[in-house]
């Protein structure tokens, strides 16, 4: 409607009204109200207005309106926000005959979620006449009725409410009936047609009348029924009930034959017209019918079907008591059965508007789902609660009566749970209560709050040198415990410089697999350590990262042959040794060494050496020592010898494959009376020495010149090197110790050449004794027969420092290379010894340089060897009063847990062996090959 003008009073009740609008739009719940059976498209409200929404947010907030069990009786115009009528509603198809008609209606829109409720009344119009069940009730009256008798109708039904179902009878004029209408305590009308005057069956058999009912509405509308009395002839009294009404009030779900009355009538007459029969009368409807039966005899009413209170929650059930005579007389009264409701219906939940995936850093409060509940039981078995799965970062918010919201209550993490399962429980306030559940999964989407980790902060990785280009050599894996692309991660390196070069021309990393690779042929000489980083980072915005440690151990492989070292004094470098040698010498005499080095380490360094045979098959009168490569006679030399002996000297390491060198020995014999020069050893070539010793007539005349200074000048160096004590600093001066490790073949020396200097044979002997518990079994290389010990065996001066103390040795074996240096666990070798149950002492030489380890080998008289983990009872050291013992004490000996060695007299061992033949002999021996050097063992 339009307003021309409009008053300053009409003005401020417009305000009035907008204000309460508002107020009533800020609460979320709005009321209208509507007559039914109104055309399509009648205005109902104006809806976007009263919830105080703008008409151009209705459709990018997506507005909907939704109605449980309702179709789309009414409908939103969205272009001018108004609620309407969309179909034909008929309030008896919606609520039947309850007092009050509400549609409820769901008004939801998004960004931000928001729910308003709105209810609509449904007023009722009378637009339903009243209506009886038959359209004629037949009625028979026996003639002898006393006036004043009553007899029940059936009254008609409006499926109004309110005044609009307010009925009222009324009877056709007539002389012989009457209408009387009561109302009993239920509020329902009961029917008697009262009889104002005796029937005469011969005047009239039967009496047509016509009831109508009218209802209260306007206009007002009416129902007609006929009514056929039939007039019978015969008995005079009727039965007659205590009451015409019963009231009796029946718990729903009662089972089958659960007494509801019994009936009592009784019969003024006697005999045959006295006996009654209990009846459903005519007026009974057939659902009535099928829900209670009654015991003609007895009178008893008992229930025959399910009762249901949601269904139907009230019975009339009209019976008749008929005597047995042959004109039967009826008696009647009505049970009105009134059932109590029982807590027999769950709670329904409906889960709409789910919100899914949830961010894990979604803000408090969020919306997740909206929850709407409904019983059909009624009062306290009708109230339903609602309630979620405890210790969930959820919560259950009501909005209105039995509407509930799913929001956020606590931080969200995915990793921790990505996936929760909640269980809504509704539950009602019968006793016992009644429940339903539901089941919502609510879904965690991942957000890049978490970096790459790797398993650990750094990794070792041993590559062989020589590897191939391009080789794999370690594969380094991430784990990002994110989601799809977030946990997507690539590797890269992390770019330095390693010397002179970067870090990128030694190693690379494939971005998705993680695998390093050896871009070119890694030289352990030039490189044994090589370490970087590599870092990895998922594919999330921003991205997150680490970085891990790789440390690349080159090992070493025998890639480089033996290489001989030239003599001190001598004139070149080449592969020959010339010496003068003496014709008298004993056997045993030392007459040249071959030295050489190998620049790969561990065992690719460790050298042996080795004689070739004399051509022709000759057996030669020299041999080589195997591991310090001195060249000593195996017996006297006599004029059946080659003046010239010409010796091929192998010198082999032990890497696999074994790589070799060969070196040869030019040997000139001088006869007695002349003395070899010991210092003229020189390194020449093969072709050189020979030519050298071409004329051997030259090299005689200058040894006999030189024979009687040399010779004493000989002795005095051997007796002073015999007899003085080396000095306590090595001549090699300090250093690292040497590695001595033991294998099948015996011990050997481990040593770089880039780290230590090489020491010669003729310098003082080291100082240090390091010792350890052998831990690997003796090959067969150890069973070599042993020699007896030579009496200018030297051992160090720390050695003889100690021999009133005690040694401890590391239970593991371990070596400590020194600050900075690395843990090597090595294994110890055994010992040889002069006498049967000693042994003796001796510094191995391997690889052609200098060791500071010992040796062990047991001697003729107990050729026994050790076994893995054993070390020899005890060795003596010739040349000096003191003996070594070892105790081993068990491993779960609570004193110590490590091997001793201590040093004792050798007397006392000797006193042990007195009954042992051989004793004597065996010194005379030792005595007697004073001159012998030890170097073969």
């Amino acid at each position: 409607m339009v307003y021309s003008q409009r008053s300053p009073g009409s003005r401020r009740l417009l305000l009035l009204l907008l204000l309460l609008t508002a107020l009533e739009s800020g609460s979320g719940h709005v009321h209208y109200s509507i007559p039914e059976e109104v055309k399509h498209g009648t205005f109902v409200g104006r809806i976007a207005q009263d919830l105080g929404l703008e008409l151009v947010e209705l459709v990018p907030r997506l507005f909907r309106v939704s109605s449980k069990g309702y179709r789309d009786l009414l409908e939103v115009n969205l272009q001018n926000g108004i609620l309407f009528v969309n179909s034909r509603i008929d309030r008896e198809e919606l609520c039947g005959r309850n007092a009050e008609c509400s549609i409820h209606l769901e008004v939801i829109v998004d960004r931000p979620l928001q729910v308003f409720h709105v209810e609509v009344e449904v007023k009722d119009i009378n637009d339903n006449p009243p209506r009886f069940l038959r359209r004629e009730q037949r009625l028979f009256i026996l003639e002898s009725r006393i006036v004043d008798s009553r007899f029940p109708l059936e009254g008609a039904s409006d499926m109004d409410v309110g005044a609009n179902a307010e009925l009222k009878y009324k009877l056709n004029p007539n002389e012989y009936f009457d209408l009387d209408v009561k109302t009993n305590e239920e509020e329902t009308n009961i029917l008697e047609l009262v009889l104002k005057k005796a029937l005469d069956r011969e005047e009239t058999q039967e009496h047509l009348l016509l009831l109508t009912a009218v209802d209260g509405g306007k206009p007002e509308l009416t129902g007609t029924v006929q009514l056929l009395i039939s007039v019978l002839d015969a008995n005079d009294n009727a039965p007659k009930f205590d009451k015409s009404v019963y009231n009796i009030r029946l718990l729903e779900n009662a089972p089958n034959g659960t007494l509801v009355i019994k009936l009592n009538a009784s019969d003024a007459d006697d005999g045959i017209n006295k006996e009654i029969v209990y009846l459903f009368s005519n007026l009974v409807l057939d659902n009535v019918r099928s829900k209670f039966i009654i015991d003609s005899n007895s009178g008893e009413i008992t229930v025959k079907g399910e009762l249901d209170y949601e269904d139907c929650n009230l019975y009339e059930i009209n019976i008749d008591a008929v005597d047995r005579s042959s004109f039967p007389l009826t008696g009647h009264c009505k049970v009105i059965v009134k059932l109590l409701d029982e807590n027999d219906n769950t709670p329904e939940m409906v889960i709409t508007s789910i919100s899914l995936p949830v961010q894990e850093d979604a803000s408090l409060g969020t919306v997740i789902a909206l929850i709407s509940l409904s019983d059909r039981d009624s009062g306290p078995n009708g109230q339903v609660t609602c309630f979620l799965t405890p210790h969930v970062p959820f919560k259950l918010v009501s909005t209105f009566k039995n509407y509930y919201s799913l929001v956020l209550d606590s931080a969200l993490d995915r990793e921790s749970v990505a996936n929760y399962e909640l269980l809504v429980t509704a539950r009602d306030g019968g006793s016992p209560s009644l429940s339903a559940t539901a089941s919502v999964s609510v879904e965690v989407a991942d957000v890049n709050d978490n970096a790459p980790t790797f398993a650990q902060a750094e990794y070792t990785v041993f590559v062989k040198e020589n590897n191939p280009p391009g080789c794999h050599i370690f594969t380094v894996s991430a784990r990002d415990a994110d989601a799809q692309e977030n946990a997507l991660v690539s590797y890269s390196l992390v770019e330095r410089r390693v010397g002179e070069r970067a870090l990128s021309s030694y190693v690379s990393v494939h971005a998705e697999s993680g695998k390093v690779y050896a871009l070119q042929p890694l030289d352990h000489e030039e490189l044994e350590l090589l370490q970087f980083q590599v870092s990895a980072r998922d594919a999330g915005v921003p991205p997150l990262g680490s970085n891990v440690t790789l440390q690349v151990f080159v090992l070493d492989e025998n890639d480089n042959a033996p290489a001989l070292l030239p003599l001190p004094g001598a004139g070149g470098a080449g592969g020959a040794v010339s010496e003068l040698v003496w014709r008298s010498v004993g056997a045993g005499h030392v007459v040249a060494k071959v030295r050489a080095v190998d620049a790969d380490s561990g065992y690719n360094a460790w050298l042996s050496y080795e004689l070739q045979p004399a051509a022709g098959g000759a057996r030669s009168p020299f041999r080589v020592a195997l591991y310090t490569g001195e060249i000593s006679t195996t017996r006297s030399l006599d004029e059946a010898d080659s003046p010239r002996q010409r010796l091929l000297v192998l010198v082999r390491d032990h890497g696999e494959p074994a790589l070799t060198a060969t070196a040869t020995v030019l040997l000139s014999l001088v006869e007695s009376g002349q003395a070899p020069k010991a210092s003229s050893r020189v390194l020449a070539g093969a072709a050189g020495a020979e030519t050298a010793l071409v004329d051997v007539n030259v090299y005689l005349i200058i040894a006999i010149c030189a024979v009687s200074s040399l010779l004493v000048l000989t002795l005095l160096l051997y007796v002073a090197l015999r007899c003085s004590a080396p000095p306590s600093e090595g001549a090699c001066g300090p250093g690292k110790p040497t590695l001595v490790c033991s294998s099948a073949v015996g011990s050997w020396s481990y040593s770089q050449q880039r780290r230590q200097r090489v020491c010669s044979g003729e310098g003082p002997p080291k100082t240090d004794l390091m010792a350890f518990s052998p831990s690997l079994p003796q090959g067969p290389g150890s069973a070599d027969i042993p020699r007896q010990p030579n009496p200018d065996w030297r051992y160090s001066a720390s050695l003889r420092a100690g021999m009133h103390s005690s040694v401890h040795l590391e239970e593991a074996g371990i070596l400590r290379a020194g600050p900075g240096g690395p843990d090597q666990q090595w294994p110890t070798v055994s010992s040889a010894t002069p006498e049967p149950e000693a042994g003796e002492v001796s510094p191995p030489v391997g690889a052609g340089v200098n060791s500071n380890s010992w040796t062990f080998k047991y001697g003729p008289g107990n050729p026994k060897q050790s076994g893995p983990g054993e070390l020899p009872d005890k060795f003596i050291i010739p040349g000096s009063p003191a003996i070594i013992s070892i105790r081993q004490e068990p491993a779960n000996s609570q004193i110590d847990k490590s091997d001793f060695i201590t040093f004792g007299k050798k007397e006392e061992t000797k006193k042990k062996k007195k009954k042992k033949k051989g004793n004597k002999t065996q010194e005379k021996k030792e005595k007697g090959n004073s001159t012998t050097d030890n170097s073969d063992q």
